[in-house]
């Protein structure tokens, strides 16, 4: 499958195929190891909330700031 097969399809299609390609990965976690990066970004995430200098907006929020 490429790109242009891709678009050919309804985006509910292309949802339902990303949904089972990621059930198909979820299942074999033991090919896939999380990134070095992945992992400090997360620490960083941790530590941020964990000292109070964390804050959190709404999803409705959010998707208002990236429509502008």
């Amino acid at each position: 499958m490429n790109i242009t097969e891709l678009r050919k399809m309804s985006t509910s299609e292309r949802l339902q195929a990303m949904e089972v390609l990621w059930d198909s990965l979820v299942y074999e976690n033991d090919a896939v190891e999380t990134p070095e990066w992945h992992e400090k970004i997360l620490q960083e995430r941790k530590e941020k909330i964990a000292s109070g200098y964390a804050t959190f907006i709404s999803l409705a929020d959010l998707k208002k700031s990236r429509l502008q």
